[in-house]
């Protein structure tokens, strides 16, 4: 993986020269760990950050496991209000050069009680936020919120009218036909479908069910991403060419340069 110091070097001359253009595919994966969490991937053009949170005295703070949180590294210090901040100045996008951008929140735990506090505090950023109405439908903004891990399902889905989206499983896909406007998303474990390590080619009878999963969820305008997949340039170029949507990484700055030389 790239230092911090690293990235921030190769991506200052790009930042400075010209606006970043987003990268439909990047997902970075617990966005948190890195040096300026949700900074460093916007600086990449990455369109899909992960954040884990724990609800801990009525806060959202956001780590990997309790050991990690502190008070100030709340989902609002480091995710809303810096996205909020940016679309403000971007005249309602994220990037000056558009697109949405997911903020996936993966519910360590206590999905109903982080889901009302969640709730409270989005009503602080309705003006970015892609919303749901049972009558209207969707209404796309600047950031689409995800909910991963602990997902409230019940919940969510008596909710006439929100700002969540969930995050869906294989067996959301066809021909079970769930709606893509509940979940928009579709992830899963790569260690529990699949054996290829990420190094050389994929076993075609791997790759054909990876198409497949990907042709599933495109049928229902859904995306796809797997979780715990190789972290390497061969992985990439596999999922990539396999139609996967969103491709998982703890290396901002390779699949910030891989995706660039793909387009």
């Amino acid at each position: 993986m790239n230092s911090p110091m690293l990235l921030l070097v190769a991506l200052a001359g790009a930042t400075m020269q010209e606006p970043v253009t987003p990268l439909a595919r990047a997902h970075a994966h617990n966005d948190y760990r890195h040096a300026r969490p949700l900074l460093d991937a916007l600086d990449a053009g990455f369109t899909s950050i992960e954040a884990d949170v724990f609800l801990v005295n009525g806060e959202l703070l956001v780590g990997h496991d309790k050991g990690e949180l502190k008070p100030e590294r709340s989902l609002r210090r480091l995710y809303l209000d810096p996205l909020l901040e940016r679309v403000r100045r971007n005249k309602g996008s994220v990037y000056a050069r558009r697109g949405e951008v997911l903020l996936l929140v993966d519910i360590k735990e206590n999905g109903a009680g982080v889901y009302e506090e969640l709730k409270k505090q989005l009503k602080d950023y309705t003006e970015m936020l892609t919303s749901f109405d049972v009558a209207k439908g969707i209404d796309p903004k600047a950031v689409m919120v995800v909910l991963s891990g602990d997902r409230p399902i019940d919940l969510v889905r008596k909710e006439e009218q929100r700002q969540v989206f969930l995050d869906g499983r294989l067996t959301d896909l066809a021909p079970n036909l769930t709606d893509a406007q509940f979940y928009p998303l579709i992830s899963a474990s790569w260690t529990e479908n699949f054996k290829w390590n990420g190094k050389g080619q994929m076993p075609l009878n791997e790759a054909a069910k990876l198409r497949l999963y990907a042709d599933r969820a495109h049928a229902q305008r859904q995306k796809i991403r797997f979780w715990g997949a190789p972290d390497t340039p061969d992985a990439w170029d596999t999922l990539y060419g396999n139609g996967v949507d969103l491709l998982n990484t703890d290396d901002l700055i390779g699949l910030s340069q891989f995706l660039r030389k793909r387009k």
